[in-house]
């Protein structure tokens, strides 16, 4: 190719060559007919997408490692496929009355200065990994942020102002930034899913031609606000802890709590004030106070969060001595499992004769096993502790 290229066109055909990994099945092994271990993308593209398929190519094409290729890993590309999707669709129906570029934008709010300024450090970040043919880790921070911080937190955060019909402008300041969101996360992801995003791309408001031919996003310096990252930081931190505690004390999901929140760092607790919306909607909390001069109730989970402490009064909200009955029951029973699986591997016969698939799915469920009992008796003192 080199020389025909040089002999009849007068130039070097390319200058730069990719070398991709070896792609090999979920053991590892090179797939071959006569193992009968040949998988076949067009049976994966027709059963997950040529776009799910093309990802997972992607996603995993580190260098220097070759691929090991299962249909769970492309099942699951497939979700965030579908993901991308659906986040679509709820931006698209929320965009229905909206006519781009029909006034002038007010400044954007905290929450929105924080995901412009994700989106400034995610493009700069794709274009040097792609560049850099590092084509794996510019799709994993795609996926970072299209699925957890764009559909898993801006549009939970910004659901609010989209419903309030009353204030028509902080509406559709919010849909104009969900536009601009919408459509530089479909132009960064086109390279690595182009059908998908091209469907998607022409519904867009005041869209003309095609994706392919659409601008690649650059990252603006001017735009990235570590300031709104860390206040939002800050939120998302807190929301977690009480979503973690709920799920730990085992508090019904439909239950609301109240929650109190203490700091010496007053400017900190100033900061939280604008998002007190926010945190009640997406941790259900009923009441949320703030360094509040009565102190945190008796009988209260805890958690910190960046110099923050957090309290859930559980008095009157879970029954303590039945939950730390389930507790001693549920710890037996997997102490009993865990020892089972201790004998196990400590049976030269089964490790000498078994795959080695199979004893490594025993060890890692012995692992999985010994974190969730830890977590049990730890989740068990802590109930002892609030039964006083």
């Amino acid at each position: 190719m080199m020389m025909m290229g040089i002999h009849f066109m007068g130039e070097v055909p390319f200058r730069e060559v990719y070398i991709h990994a070896l792609v090999r099945d979920p053991e590892g092994r090179k797939m071959s007919k006569s193992k009968g271990n040949v998988i076949d993308p067009l049976d994966l593209m027709e059963a997950y997408g040529t776009d799910a398929f093309r990802f997972s190519l992607a996603a995993f094409a580190a260098m220097g490692r070759d691929v090991r290729l299962s249909e769970e890993r492309i099942a699951g590309y497939r979700n965030f496929a579908n993901k991308v999707w659906n986040a679509s669709r709820f931006t698209l129906m929320n965009l229905e009355d909206f006519a781009p570029g029909a006034a002038a934008a007010p400044p954007l709010t905290t929450v929105d200065a924080w995901i412009v300024s994700r989106l400034q450090q995610v493009a700069g970040e794709t274009r040097t990994r792609l560049d850099a043919y590092e084509f794996d880790q510019a799709a994993n921070s795609l996926y970072q942020f299209i699925w957890h911080e764009f559909c898993d937190w801006y549009l939970e955060l910004i659901k609010p102002r989209l419903y309030d019909k009353e204030n028509l402008a902080a509406r559709r300041h919010c849909q104009e930034v969900l536009l601009r969101l919408l459509s530089a996360a479909l132009r960064l992801l086109h390279p690595f899913m182009p059908f998908l995003t091209e469907e998607i791309w022409q519904k867009l408001p005041g869209v003309r031609g095609s994706i392919m031919v659409a601008p690649y996003p650059e990252a603006d310096e001017a735009l990235i606000n570590p300031g709104a990252e860390a206040e939002l930081g800050r939120v998302m931190g807190i929301i977690i802890a009480i979503r973690n505690l709920r799920a730990e004390m085992n508090v019904p999901p439909a239950v609301q709590v109240r929650a109190y929140i203490h700091s010496l760092d007053e400017q900190a607790i100033q900061g939280l004030a604008p998002h007190r919306q926010s945190i009640s909607l997406l941790a259900k909390v009923a009441e949320l106070h703030l360094n509040d001069a009565s102190g945190p109730p008796p009988s209260s989970a805890r958690a910190v969060v960046a110099h923050l402490d957090i309290y859930l009064p559980l008095a009157g909200v879970i029954d303590f001595t039945e939950e730390e009955r389930r507790l001693s029951r549920e710890i037996e029973k997997l102490g009993k499992d865990l020892a089972a699986a201790q004998r196990k591997l400590s049976n030269e016969d089964f490790l000498s004769k078994a795959p080695a698939q199979v004893v490594q799915k025993e060890k890692e469920k012995l692992q999985a096993w010994t974190e969730k009992l830890t977590k049990l008796k730890t989740h068990r003192k802590r109930i002892k502790e609030l039964m006083g």
